[in-house]
């Protein structure tokens, strides 16, 4: 097996010029975007190869192409690449004084909730700084090295101190082009296309279910990843949409989305701020904590 010593082990040089030359295919190129030659460029992707004893690019008369080894090494290189600029911008922006909270947290809910909720944290604390990832999936989330997540569910993850935020009322919605005043009765949904949220895919059932009416395609309609884009779809009369009520309420009070439907589906789970348990008397864990809980509070 190739030991790699610390002698051996790849330097930011020979990672950057092997992801420029993969990135263009070219030695030539990667050299003139690198301020470099191209003898050192190749040398240094040589001696990358070296220390992992593998080959990443086929080399022929018509070019470059990178192998399979090549492939999967040049996405791990650009991770790497991408995590160094971003650690050298942050202590460049922030000082050696400055600590990053990394929070991860669903698309909609931060647009919607979270930048409200953190307006004035940057200028009451000054030395913590604000690292926010928006990530579709919790199974995304929950594999992120975060130090605070925001998650919908039943408020139990491994290893997490959980603190519950609020409930979930869900209503339907829709354009005013569609309806400007409630449907007559629950039959008036089979005439309308149902908006899809691919994390509820079971909601519109459960919401018929609950009022003991049978919808036969509750499934059938347009699917989005995140109730942003259901929200958007609803705005511009697309169909039908089952929505967080306290994610438009904005929307309804300025009746750019109209209740179709009175009924409100509430939920058996909840949004939950979540951190590792081990964090729990972390400065900036608790900083951050307490800042939302007091958001809640002043609501």
């Amino acid at each position: 097996m190739h030991k790699m010593t610390s002698r051996t082990f790849p330097s930011t040089t020979s990672l950057r010029c092997f992801e420029a030359s993969a990135r263009f295919l070219s030695f030539t190129k990667a050299a003139q975007v690198l301020h470099m030659t191209q003898s050192a460029v190749s040398k240094q992707v040589i001696h990358l190869e070296d220390s992992l004893n593998t080959t990443l690019f086929d080399r022929s008369l018509k070019g470059l192409n990178l192998t399979p080894s090549g492939k999967i090494f040049l996405a791990e290189a650009q991770k790497i690449l991408n995590q160094i600029e971003i650690s050298v911008l942050n202590i460049l922006a922030h000082g050696s004084e400055a600590e990053t909270v990394n929070i991860a947290v669903h698309p909609t809910l931060c647009a919607r909730w979270l930048i409200k909720a953190l307006k004035g944290f940057g200028k009451s604390h000054p030395n913590i700084h604000l690292d926010v990832q928006e990530q579709i999936h919790d199974s995304e989330i929950e594999n992120l090295q975060a130090d605070i997540a925001f998650l919908y569910g039943e408020g139990v993850w491994r290893d997490m101190t959980s603190i519950k935020l609020f409930e979930e009322q869900c209503v339907a919605v829709c354009s005013p082009e569609i309806t400007q005043t409630p449907f007559n009765s629950l039959e008036d949904f089979h005439c309308h296309v149902l908006i899809q949220c691919r994390s509820r895919p079971r909601a519109w059932d459960e919401y018929f279910q609950m009022q003991e009416f049978v919808n036969e395609h509750p499934f059938i309609g347009p699917r989005f990843d995140t109730f942003y884009s259901c929200i958007n779809a609803a705005i511009i009369g697309c169909g039908v949409a089952l929505i967080p009520k306290f994610l438009i309420e904005e929307e309804l009070l300025t009746q750019k989305l109209i209740l179709a439907w009175p009924y409100e589906l509430n939920n058996t789970k909840a949004y939950y701020m979540t951190y590792p348990t081990s964090m729990a008397k972390t400065p900036k864990v608790v900083t951050i904590t307490q800042w939302i809980q007091d958001h809640l509070n002043e609501c």
